[in-house]
């Protein structure tokens, strides 16, 4: 089933072509493919050039850490994920190395790592359902996270699902048109809120 966007100007494939599906198979994803979506997160611009986002991945095939992985997402996101062939946490570093100041960039640099990821999994054919529903103390816990970071972000990654495979109400939202408010709704020019 096609989900294509509506697009008001021409974007790379990768870009229009990605959404989030709730509904994924047990189709494993290869060693490969995995690290080449690392591959493209390495790549992502960050202030300062920090890098301070780390990725916890698990496989379907590591049945503790799939588990592990997987028990710290929220129990709704649980639902749907456990599907999935690969898991992932996002986790932050909350100081900059350099100088152990705060570094109030580091969610936006861990969502361009993500994006960069979620881009090259849509340029191979694959799919990456991001989610803030994640329980970060107890990853922490899990994981041995250090102080200092965070647990921010849980990522699933697979091959979709035939839909017909899914529960109404996963299926539903699987065949929902994709939706984006427009530009004008978010791009300014001037005062705040005044169209460009």
């Amino acid at each position: 089933m096609s989900k294509e966007a509506d697009l008001e100007y021409p974007v790379i494939n990768p870009v229009a072509d990605r959404w989030s599906p709730y509904g994924f198979s047990e189709e494993p994803v290869s060693t490969d493919d995995l690290r080449s979506l690392l591959e493209a997160a390495r790549w992502a611009p960050s202030s300062y050039n920090e890098q301070p986002w780390r990725y916890i991945v698990a496989t379907r095939s590591n049945t503790q850490q799939y588990d592990a992985v997987l028990s710290c997402l929220a129990e709704p996101n649980q639902q749907w994920a456990k599907a999935a062939a690969v898991l992932m946490l996002g986790v932050i570093s909350r100081q900059f190395e350099k100088n152990g100041k705060p570094n109030k960039a580091a969610e936006h640099d861990l969502g361009l790592a993500s994006a960069n990821l979620s881009a090259e999994a849509t340029q191979r054919g694959l799919f990456v359902h991001q989610m803030i529903g994640i329980d970060p103390e107890k990853a922490r816990e899990v994981f041995a996270i250090p102080e200092g970071y965070e647990a921010l972000t849980g990522l699933a990654v697979g091959h979709r699902a035939n839909p017909d495979t899914l529960p109404d109400a996963l299926r539903e939202r699987d065949e929902a048109p994709r939706q984006r408010k427009a530009q004008s709704e978010f791009v300014f020019g001037g005062k705040f809120g005044e169209a460009l």
